[in-house]
């Protein structure tokens, strides 16, 4: 059995933030990691992916993007970035190593890797984050499908789609970028929305929606919920004629409530208004050459991606959660109490403006100063 001080599990991007900062306080710990490499889930996004968040309020504790790097990052020079943090604070994770169980022993958690190691600490960072397990949701008649259904993870980039009729399943900022990307380039695409849409645009007059959202956030929240909301029909007009029904809760507030983002657009809106991405409702069943829709239509479809997210599923190496998510299956705190003590959840907060990366650098303080004051 391995003990240390502190034990963080997952060398993403929050694993690393809460490394550095007990790098820099001189508290010994140990860091596991399932892949081969850190940032395992950023090397398997899709290649065109840029960072929505502006870089001055993205980066990681104590080390800021190099000046060189665009307003919006992309996903391989955030690559290099996070290779860059982890040497620059000595951060060297124990990898394949991937977590089987957390329980609770003598004076410590004791965590247990399905390698067969153990390791013994205190206090330990959950950082695994909200996109572990991809949500994959099952349909009437897929079986007959002849196409193939993948998942927006095993997605890179339009080319093995070229000269096929692609079906996007989800409106979120994956579905919609998926979409997108398909879309300019000649690919014949259908965007299926199940519910009602916020969608917000990246940049407004010149403006990262990002600082409007933090200035936003300043004031009282009716009014912040109002401005928004004009924003949206500003630059947007009115998305109903196109597929798109509008959410009855403002940005801001679906963040604030549901810690679930508004569709970031940097392109989709418009290349739906040009019809080049036909959007469809939800999906009520497979044929064998394509879908039918809820509204009774039917399209014939090659390949079905489900951009439809992704879960923490934190259950599967934690013995007992009760009491400890909220209704979207989120820890409550990043700092456990009562019999989580010793216990906390870094890279899950997704209910503040800003970003990840932005809310990971400020949650991960809170998390280093709970780790001392606990430790007294």
């Amino acid at each position: 059995m391995e003990q240390t001080t502190v034990l963080i599990i997952g060398a993403g991007p929050a694993g690393l933030a809460a490394a550095a900062r007990l790098r820099r306080k001189g508290i010994a710990f140990e860091i596991l990691e399932q892949n081969e490499a850190v940032a395992a889930s950023w090397r398997r996004h899709y290649d065109r992916l840029h960072l929505h968040t502006v870089k001055e309020h993205s980066y990681l504790p104590f080390m800021e993007f190099p000046g060189h790097y665009p307003r919006y990052v992309s996903r391989r020079m955030l690559l290099d970035y996070f290779e860059a943090y982890a040497k620059e604070f000595d951060i060297r994770p124990h990898f394949g190593e991937a977590v089987a169980s957390i329980r609770p022993g003598e004076g410590a958690w004791e965590v247990h890797t399905r390698s067969g190691k153990t390791f013994a600490a205190p206090h330990v960072v959950v950082a695994t984050g909200l996109n572990r397990v991809p949500n994959r949701p099952r349909y009437e008649g897929e079986e007959r499908f002849q196409g193939q259904i993948l998942h927006s993870r095993q997605y890179k980039n339009y080319s093995p789609f070229c000269n096929q009729r692609v079906l996007v399943v989800g409106f979120g900022n994956t579905g919609a970028e998926i979409a997108l990307d398909l879309s300019e380039n000649g690919i014949p695409t259908c965007l299926s929305v199940r519910g009602a849409v916020n969608v917000v645009p990246r940049d407004f007059l010149g403006n990262p929606t990002q600082k409007t959202a933090f200035t936003l956030a300043k004031l009282p929240t009716w009014l912040g919920d109002w401005i928004g909301a004009q924003v949206q029909r500003l630059a947007f007009g009115d998305l109903r004629p196109y597929g798109l029904t509008p959410s009855d809760m403002p940005p801001a507030r679906q963040l604030r409530e549901t810690g679930k983002t508004p569709v970031i657009d940097i392109g989709t809106v418009e290349q739906i208004k040009a019809g080049k991405i036909r959007v469809k409702p939800g999906i009520r069943r497979f044929t064998e050459t394509g879908a039918r829709f809820e509204d009774g239509t039917e399209e014939p479809v090659d390949t079905v991606i489900l951009a439809t997210g992704y879960r923490a599923m934190l259950e599967d190496f934690l013995p007992f959660t009760d009491g400890l998510f909220d209704r979207y299956g989120i820890p409550k705190e990043v700092a456990g109490k009562g019999k989580y003590k010793g216990l906390y959840f870094l890279g899950f907060d997704n209910y503040k403006p800003g970003g990840g990366l932005g809310v990971i650098r400020q949650d991960s303080e809170a998390v280093v100063e709970a780790i001392i004051s606990e430790a007294g």
